[in-house]
Formats: C-alpha cells, sequence, structure tokens
C-alpha cells in the first residue's frame, strides 16, 4: 500500500467516505492521516453536493489506534506546507466534532485512545459486533488529551470516571447501552450500514440538518442563553429559506422534495 494515500476519498453519491488506510501500524494517527482526513472535510464543507461524510479505516484491526507514538517520538508529527492546512481543519473536529455537515464514524474494528476520541467527534457510530472501544492513556501514564476528558457530558459520571481511571476498555455492545454507539452490526457490514444512514441523512433539507447539528451539539455544552440566541439567528434564516417552502409544498404535492441548499 505504499503507493496509496494515507487517507482515501471516494464519493457515494452525495456521501463522501474518508477512510484512513495505514493497516500496518493499526490506523494511527500521523500528519498525513490527519491532514487527510481534514482535507476531506474541507471538501465536504465547501462542496453543496456532499451532504454527509463517513470516517472510517482500513483492514480488521482498528479503526484508528490513536496517535502513532512511534511517528510522534521521530518528530513525524510535524506537518508539511502541504500539509497545514488539512491539520489546522483537524484540530476543532478532533477536540470538539466542528463540521458543518454531519459525520458518521464507520467503526470497523476496535477504537482506543484518540482512535476512540475521533469516533466521539463523528454525530453518528456505526461499529462491528465483538470490538472495543476505550481511553487507556493512564496506563501510559498520560490522560485522554484529545475530547476524552467530555465523556462526562455524554455519559453518566460514575462510568466516564470508570473508563478514564482504569483505563479498561469496553465491548461497543455495552458502548450502545451508554448510549455512545448507534449501532452495531457485523465487520462486513459497518460501512454499507454507515453509508445507508448517511444517505438517509443526506435526502433531508441541508440548512435543517446543518442547524440541527450545531444546535443539539452547541445545546450539550454550552450555557442555555447563548444557545437559544443561535437558535433564533438559524430560525429566522432556515425558516424563511427556499427550501423551507419548498420542504412544505412537496408535503402537499405528495412528491419528494427537491433541495437547493438556499
Amino acid at each position: 500500500m505504499a503507493d496509496e494515500p494515507e487517507v482515501i476519498s471516494e464519493r457515494r453519491d452525495a456521501v463522501l467516505v474518508l477512510r484512513i488506510n495505514r493497516p500496518e501500524a493499526r490506523n494511527a494517527l500521523n500528519a498525513a492521516v490527519m491532514a487527510g482526513v481534514g482535507n476531506g472535510l474541507l471538501e465536504a464543507e465547501s462542496d453543496p453536493d456532499i451532504r454527509a461524510v463517513v470516517l472510517t479505516g482500513t483492514g480488521d484491526r482498528a479503526f484508528c489506534a490513536g496517535m502513532d507514538l512511534r511517528s510522534f517520538a521521530a518528530g513525524g508529527l510535524a506537518p508539511t506546507p502541504e500539509e497545514q492546512k488539512g491539520m489546522a481543519r483537524f484540530g476543532p473536529f478532533m477536540s470538539r466534532g466542528e463540521c458543518a455537515v454531519p459525520v458518521i464514524g464507520a467503526a470497523n474494528a476496535t477504537a482506543l485512545a484518540g482512535g476512540f476520541e475521533l469516533l466521539m467527534a463523528c454525530d453518528l457510530i456505526v461499529a462491528a459486533a465483538g470490538s472495543q472501544v476505550g481511553l487507556p492513556e493512564v496506563k501510559r501514564g498520560l490522560f485522554a488529551a484529545g475530547g476524552g476528558m467530555f465523556l462526562s457530558r455524554r455519559i453518566p459520571l460514575a462510568k466516564a470516571l470508570e473508563l478514564t481511571l482504569t483505563g479498561d476498555p469496553i465491548s461497543v455492545e455495552d458502548a450502545v447501552a451508554l448510549g455512545l454507539v448507534n449501532k452495531v452490526v457485523p465487520a462486513d457490514q459497518v460501512l454499507d450500514e454507515a453509508v445507508a444512514l448517511a444517505e438517509r441523512i443526506a435526502a433531508n433539507g441541508p440548512l435543517g440538518v446543518q442547524a440541527s447539528k450545531e444546535l443539539v451539539r452547541m445545546a450539550a455544552f454550552a450555557p442555555a442563553d447563548e444557545v437559544w440566541k443561535v437558535h433564533a439567528e438559524r430560525q429566522a434564516s432556515v425558516f424563511a429559506s427556499e427550501d423551507a417552502k419548498e420542504g412544505a409544498t412537496a408535503f402537499v404535492e405528495k412528491r419528494p422534495p427537491v433541495w437547493k441548499g438556499r
């Protein structure tokens, strides 16, 4: 795979599939991977025909093993000039899930450390049955610094502390019960299931989808008064859009809507 890029991009109609392509390194994050994912997000945000992104990995060993420690030790995380823009875009997504379009994580195998944090940045997650997720950083004298410390905003405090203080992984089946994973399917069905989920999202009005993602994520972290301020702004623009009129008209005429994104 030496001649292949470390992040492979594939279009499936309105869905952009980004696949981390370092199976020999358990799809660990180096500068090229972070830049490749970041550039894919930039493409999705700049192309109105892309309505959702699916993020997955190559092989059956790992979705992503987190930071490539060997590359880090050798100074290999320093970006080249060509990688800087993509890496700059990757950071806000990794830590805060920032992306204008919905991102579905397709966890083809186990996701630990930064790999799990990368999954947590996604809006929805489809995972391979029998795989695991976890934050083992404390076992190496570290802590999960890529967004993992916000786990307690998503699951009960006691479980968040158990995961972060013991460093022990849990099954994706248990992660479903905690609300961290949306769906578990056989490994060979993960990507197709994630793309199908992305297509269901892409069929909806893009302005409404973008506003819904922004507001629901914001409501999980920001004070209510800040959320309501943005809520009022988005309501004024989205409800007055051509798409809003088209949605109502299509409903009355009993036909699929034709969205314009404006």
